[in-house]
C-alpha cells in the first residue's frame, strides 16, 4: 500500500512516499525502514527500494513493514545533504521541528497509530563529499573552524548509546559482511570520532541529537553507513549492503522469537529521559 505526503517546495516533484505491506495486522510487530534522510546518500534510497522489490514480501508474514525510501526528495534530486533552508534533516526529529522533511516523516509515523514499534533502521552513506564539501560548508555556515577528518572505508553502524542492542547490531554487521567490507577503526580506535564498541559499531545519543533513528520508540534502532567511494565497492555493492542490513536485522528478530517461542516480538519500548 502506498501513501504520498506532499512537500511545499514543489508538491508534484518532491513528495514523501510511504509504503506499507498488505495484510497489516495489529498483532504483528511493526518495523520501519527509512532512506534518503540525507538526499545525496544514494544507496539509502536505492537500498530501501531494493528491499521493497526483493525482500519485503517474504517478511510480511511476520512483520508489518513500513518503508519511507526517500525522506528528503529535494535533497536527492539536488544532491544535497541539507534541505533548501540549509537545515540538516538528521538533526531535526523533534516536536515542532522547522525542518519539513523531519516534520513530514514524524507526521507519517504518527498517522499509523502504532503504539510500540519493534525496529527502525535508517539507511545512510558516508561519502568523500562529506569532507570535500559538506563539512567545510557547515563550518562556514556556523562560523567555526573546519578540522579535516578521514572517511571510514567500509560499512559501519551508529547505534543508540542509551539502548545499543549490541547482539542485534552485531548480527547486522555479519549479514553485511557477506556483501561488502566493514570499516576498520582509526588509529585511536574510533570511527568518525566515536569509540568502536564492536567491529564496525559505534553509538551516538540518538534522541539527544534528534537523529532520524529516534523518530519511533523502537526497541531496536540503528543507522547504517556505507562508503560508496571505496576502491573495493561498487554502487551495487552498497545498495545490496543496505538490503543485507535490513534482512540481517529482521532475521535476528525472527531467530530471537523462535528461540523463545512463548515470547512475543512486540517488546516493551525503551524509556528515555
Amino acid at each position: 500500500e502506498m501513501c504520498i505526503r506532499d512537500s511545499s517546495y514543489d508538491p508534484d516533484r518532491f513528495p514523501l512516499f510511504r509504503f506499507k505491506t498488505l495484510g497489516w495486522e495489529p498483532n504483528k510487530p511493526t518495523v520501519l525502514v527509512t532512506g534518503g534522510v540525507h538526499g545525496y546518500e544514494t544507496s539509502g534510497v536505492q537500498g530501501a527500494l531494493m528491499f521493497l522489490e526483493t525482500e519485503a514480501e517474504r517478511y510480511s508474514e511476520h512483520f508489518n513493514i513500513v518503508v519511507a525510501p526517500c525522506v528528503s526528495p529535494w535533497g536527492y534530486e539536488a544532491i544535497q545533504r541539507w534541505n533548501p533552508n540549509t537545515v540538516d534533516p538528521n538533526r531535526s526529529f523533534f516536536p515542532e521541528t522547522p525542518c519539513e522533511e523531519a516534520a513530514n516523516l514524524r507526521a507519517m509515523v504518527g498517522s499509523l497509530g502504532v503504539k510500540e514499534w519493534l525496529m527502525h533502521i535508517d539507511l545512510h552513506e558516508t561519502t568523500d563529499t562529506d569532507e570535500s564539501e559538506f563539512r567545510p560548508a557547515k563550518a562556514a555556515r556556523d562560523g567555526e573552524e573546519y578540522v579535516e577528518d578521514i572517511i571510514p572505508d567500509g560499512f559501519y553502524l551508529v547505534g543508540d548509546s542509551a539502548n545499543p542492542q549490541l547482539d542485534w547490531q552485531q548480527a547486522i554487521i555479519e549479514s553485511v559482511r557477506k556483501v561488502t567490507h566493514i570499516a576498520p577503526p582509526d588509529a585511536n580506535g574510533q570511527i568518525i570520532g566515536a569509540d568502536v564498541i564492536s567491529d564496525g559499531i559505534i553509538t551516538y545519543p540518538a534522541h539527544d541529537l534528534f537523529l532520524c533513528s529516534s523518530v519511533t520508540n523502537a526497541q531496536f534502532a540503528t543507522t547504517t553507513e556505507v562508503y560508496p567511494d571505496s576502491a573495493t565497492a561498487t554502487d551495487d555493492d552498497c545498495n545490496r549492503a543496505q538490503v543485507a542490513a535490513v534482512t540481517g536485522a529482521l532475521d535476528f528478530l525472527l531467530a530471537m522469537s523462535r528461540a523463545k517461542p512463548n515470547t512475543s516480538l512486540k517488546t516493551k519500548p525503551p524509556s528515555y529521559p
